[in-house]
């Protein structure tokens, strides 16, 4: 892997970490358009620079986390699920979906599910004034939608706005309890995959891992501001759109690229 592929993919990342279009399915299908080999460093660079993305999270939002200790015990709640789907799934995961079609076809699935949501349910009026005040049964609710994004392609944050939206939240707050819940599950996911790899790494890894926390980093601070004015304006269908499109843009792709990789993945 080179600079040049080393910016794209944190920008990648970056850019769809917190997004509802799926950063892990984006990044498989970055790898595969560019012929990145799925090698050990890889899968260690895909994930460590999740952390700048994280970073950017707990920069923009320190005041809350700093100032609403309540948000913690609730996050908490929200979290539980994930760590137990995740120990008795992990490797299911890990070995049997992670490959472009899956991802194309989820990004097509949740794209239908984020425009039917916008259509009508998105404009329901929030069961809470701050996002601290949430109950612990819709915040155990919001955690167990969140597992299903460990499929890749659904989307982390997609899962767990449409479980904000069901469990009483607005768009606007399902949104930001999406990104306040994204630091401890990446936190636990980013650790948990990074002590199960064994990498020696040279300078040079040393060198790309650097430039891809910061380049994520700087991303994903641009996107979450941008992302909650599309939000707040013109709520979740664009969103739903794209992802549609992407899918379907991919699908096509394999399918004429004489890679066979469609084929292999089935």
């Amino acid at each position: 892997m080179d600079i040049i592929q080393t910016i794209i993919l944190a920008m990648i990342e970056g850019i769809t970490e917190f997004l509802p279009v799926s950063s892990t399915g984006h990044m498989i299908l970055a790898s595969s358009v560019m012929r990145i080999h799925n090698h050990a460093f890889v899968k260690t660079f895909e994930i460590a620079i999740q952390l700048g993305a994280i970073g950017a999270i707990v920069m923009l939002y320190a005041n809350r986390f700093l100032k609403d200790v309540n948000i913690y015990m609730k996050l908490g709640v929200a979290f539980l699920p994930n760590v137990v789907v995740g120990f008795l799934a992990y490797h299911t995961i890990k070995q049997h979906l992670f490959n472009p079609l899956v991802v194309s076809v989820s990004l097509i699935a949740g794209g239908v599910v984020l425009i039917i949501l916008d259509k009508h349910i998105v404009a329901r009026k929030t069961e809470y004034l701050d996002l601290g005040n949430i109950s612990y049964p819709h915040a155990f609710f919001i955690g167990l939608a969140q597992c299903v994004s460990m499929i890749p392609g659904v989307s982390r944050a997609a899962a767990t706005i449409i479980g904000g939206v069901f469990n009483g939240l607005n768009k606007k707050q399902a949104t930001e309890f999406s990104f306040l819940l994204a630091v401890p599950t990446m936190f636990a996911a980013t650790g948990y995959d990074l002590l199960k790899t064994e990498v020696t790494f040279s300078r040079n890894d040393f060198m790309l891992l650097a430039i891809g926390f910061v380049v994520a980093f700087v991303f994903a601070w641009l996107a979450v501001q941008i992302f909650l004015k599309i939000v707040e304006n013109h709520g979740f269908k664009y969103f739903g759109y794209y992802r549609i499109f992407i899918g379907v843009v991919f699908i096509l792709y394999m399918l004429l690229s004489g890679s066979g990789s469609l084929f292999n993945a089935l």
